[in-house]
Order: structure tokens, then sequence, then C-alpha cells
């Protein structure tokens, strides 16, 4: 029996099947997560085509099955993110925020709430708003759906809430400094002003996000807290993620050459 209906969802990768078909990973904000099939999805003016270009939102229709693939037929009210489709730097913070929504959920699984913050964190980039902060803000959040929950609301040993923190792997959670002696070899040594802002981001909503103005030095900091965090509890290894850390390196070289550029002389 077909069960036809209308889901709305943000597209997560499309994967060659066969010659002229493609399997079809869209996120959805009814169902969770769905494979699709999509016959003849290569054919030149299927109707379905715009809605299958890399990081689209639409409302998409077809036969949802609660076992195996469920088959796309159509779509409609399609939003494009046409700017992280069309910068190299957007698109990979972008693709590295599907890939974990990716892994940190099974299948099949109702999460309304994470297809939310997906859906502002992709327009917040899209907007012009900074990918790095919004990826970071995006991956302190995210740790709950992989089983994480850090303490970044106090000192986990005496609940203290304001001064200098580090992150304890023992305590799982934040420690103030009057404590840093005592677990010299148990944590992280992180650079303070990158635990404070960490400790923010772990509460922030994207709505309440304005103009956050952190320097580059700062972030690589962040950076650096959050790798180790997810190295030491999650354990993923993204390629998305490894092409950002290679890309800095360019955008690095590029900002460079920008500044300083040679003389035709």
């Amino acid at each position: 029996m077909i069960n036809t209906k209308e889901v709305k969802g943000l597209l997560l990768f499309t994967r060659d099947h066969r010659e002229k078909d493609e399997l079809v990973k869209i996120f959805t904000e009814s169902y969770g997560k769905l494979m699709f099939f999509v016959k003849g999805a290569k054919r030149r003016n299927n109707p379905l085509t715009l809605a299958l270009f890399p990081f689209t939102e639409a409302v998409y229709i077809g036969d949802i099955r609660s076992e195996g693939l469920s088959f796309l037929n159509a779509a409609k009210d399609i939003h494009p993110f046409a700017s992280l489709r069309n910068d190299i730097f957007l698109n990979a913070y972008g693709t590295y925020i599907l890939n974990l929504v990716d892994a940190a959920i099974e299948d099949k699984v109702y999460d309304p709430a994470l297809y939310k913050f997906t859906y502002e964190a992709l327009s917040m980039i899209d907007k012009g708003k900074d990918p790095e902060i919004i990826t970071n803000i995006f991956e302190v959040q995210i740790l709950t759906r992989f089983g994480i929950s850090p303490n970044w609301q106090k000192c986990s040993i005496c609940g203290e809430t304001d001064g200098k923190f580090d992150y304890s792997s023992q305590y799982q959670g934040i420690i103030c400094e009057k404590h840093w002696s005592d677990l010299e070899k148990n944590r992280y040594h992180a650079d303070p002003k990158a635990i404070h802002f960490l400790r923010i981001f772990a509460n922030v909503s994207y709505e309440r996000i304005q103009n956050i103005q952190v320097s580059d030095e700062i972030k690589a900091s962040i950076r650096r807290v959050l790798d180790e965090l997810f190295d030491e509890y999650v354990g993923i290894h993204l390629k998305s993620k490894k092409f950002i850390d290679e890309m800095k390196s360019w955008e690095d070289k590029l900002k460079f050459s920008r500044k300083n550029p040679k003389s035709d002389e």
C-alpha cells in the first residue's frame, strides 16, 4: 500500500545508484533521517533536480516506509542555501554540520529540535555570520546526541561559577583554577578565554546571536579544546572536518596574499 506523505527536510547527501538513479538521504522534520530511492534522478528535466542539489531545504513528497527505502516522487517549496553552495569555505562548514547530524543520531529517530537547530546553523552561515563560531556552537551542543553532557555551568569540584576555568576529563566538566595544581595531569591546559566562550556556546541559542567577535588566536584555542573533546568522547573522524583543517592553511595563505600583493615592478 502506497503511503504518500509530504515532509519538510534538509538534504544530507546523494549517492549514485545504477546508471540513472540515486539514493538520497534527507533529514526530515517529522521522521528523522530517511533514505529515499529516486528513479531516473539523472534524467534531463527531472522535476526533482532542483530539490536534490546540496544545501537544500524543501517539502519532499513520496512514499514513506517504516522498513527499507522510501521513495521520492516530487518536491515543492524548495529553498536553496545559495551562499553555502557557491562559496567553498562556507560549503565546507555546512558539509561538516550535516555530517555531524548524520553521525549523531540513528535513522528514523524523530528529533525536531535537532532539525530546527541544524536549519538555524545553516541559515546563519548562509546569511554571512561567522561560520567558525556557528559551527563551534553546533559542535558543543550536539555532544548531547552522542551521549556526552559536559558540565559547563560551574566548577565540578567546588561549584564556583566565576573566574578562570579549565576542562577536566576526570570530572567531565570545568574546574576552577583553585584545583588546577591538583589536577595537572588530568586537565586540558586550555586557554581560559576559550573555556569562557565554550561555556557561552553550550547554552546560547542562534536566535540570540548578534555579533560575536572572537580573535583568530582564541578561535584556534577553541578549536583545540573541541578537537580534544571529540577525540576523547566521540571518536569519529569525518572527512569534512579534515578538509576544514586543511582549508584553514589555504585561507591563511589567501589572507596573507591579499594583504601583501606582489609588486609588478
